[in-house]
C-alpha cells in the first residue's frame, strides 16, 4: 500500500462535505477538497482548519461538471499528491420549482451538477483505482434518489440517476475490489440552510431531530472501512423522529 492515500471529496460544502473531510483526515488521508471557484476562500478556510487541527488537506476549486477540469484535476492529484482511494461525491442541488416553471435551463443544470459530475468523477477515479485493485467510491443521495415528490422534477431526476450510476459501478466495479456505496440521507441537516430557515432549529436538535453532519460523516468512514466479506451498497440515514 502507498506511504500517503488520498480522499477526493467533490461538493465539499460547509456542513456534511466538511464533515466528511475532517472525518476522513483523522484517518490519516490527505482530503482533496473540491468546490466551484465562487468558493475558493471557504474551502481554503475549511482546509486551513484541518492543516491546523492536524490533517492535511488541500483546496482545489474546480467546477465539477466540466469534463476537462475533472480529468485534469484527478490527474494532478494521483500525479503531485497522492493515490485516490477514497472520492465521495457529496453534490447537492436541491431546488423547488413547480413543473410548469422548471426551465429546460434549471432541469439540465441540475442534472449536470447532481449526476453528470458524479459521473465524470466515478470514471475518472475507476480508472485509476483499477490499476491498483482497491478503493472505496461513495455517493451521496437524498430521499428523492428513491421517490419524486411534488416540485422537485429536477432534483429528483437527477437523484434517481445518479442512485442509478452508483448501481451500475458498484456491478461492475465490485467484483474487482473497489467498493461503491451509495447513500440515502433521509431529513433535514444540521446545516446552515436549515439554522437560517427553520424557525424551531434549537428545538429540533435538542431533540436529535436533525441529521448531524459528524454522524453521517461517521458512517462514510465506516463503509469505506468495512470488510469485502460484507460490503453495504445502499445505506440510508435518517433521524430517529423521520417518519417513512
Amino acid at each position: 500500500m502507498p506511504e500517503k492515500q488520498a480522499c477526493l471529496i467533490i461538493g465539499a460544502g460547509d456542513d456534511t462535505g466538511a464533515a466528511i473531510a475532517r472525518a476522513f483526515a483523522r484517518e490519516g488521508l490527505v482530503v482533496c477538497l473540491v468546490r466551484r471557484a465562487r468558493h475558493a476562500d471557504a474551502l481554503e478556510a475549511l482546509a486551513q482548519s484541518i492543516r491546523e487541527s492536524g490533517g492535511a488537506a488541500i483546496a482545489l476549486p474546480a467546477d465539477a461538471r466540466d469534463e476537462d477540469e475533472m480529468v485534469a484535476l484527478i490527474d494532478r492529484i494521483e500525479r503531485d499528491i497522492a493515490p485516490i482511494e477514497v472520492a465521495v461525491f457529496n453534490i447537492g442541488a436541491n431546488v423547488r420549482f413547480s413543473i410548469t416553471e422548471t426551465t429546460s435551463r434549471v432541469y439540465r443544470k441540475v442534472w449536470e451538477m447532481a449526476c453528470f459530475a458524479g459521473f465524470l468523477m466515478g470514471r475518472e477515479v475507476a480508472a485509476r483505482m483499477l490499476t491498483r485493485g482497491h478503493g472505496t467510491i461513495l455517493f451521496t443521495g437524498a430521499s428523492a434518489s428513491l421517490r419524486g415528490r411534488e416540485s422537485f422534477s429536477a432534483f429528483s431526476g437527477a437523484k434517481h440517476a445518479l442512485r442509478a450510476l452508483a448501481q451500475s459501478m458498484a456491478r461492475e466495479l465490485g467484483p474487482k475490489n473497489i467498493h461503491v456505496a451509495h447513500t440515502v440521507i433521509d431529513g433535514a441537516i444540521d446545516s446552515n440552510f436549515i439554522r437560517e430557515n427553520v424557525p424551531n432549529v434549537d428545538e429540533l436538535r435538542e431533540n436529535d431531530a436533525l441529521l448531524d453532519p459528524d454522524a453521517i460523516a461517521q458512517n462514510y468512514v465506516m463503509l469505506h472501512k468495512q470488510p469485502r466479506t460484507a460490503w453495504t451498497h445502499e445505506l440510508d440515514l435518517r433521524p430517529w423522529t423521520e417518519t417513512w
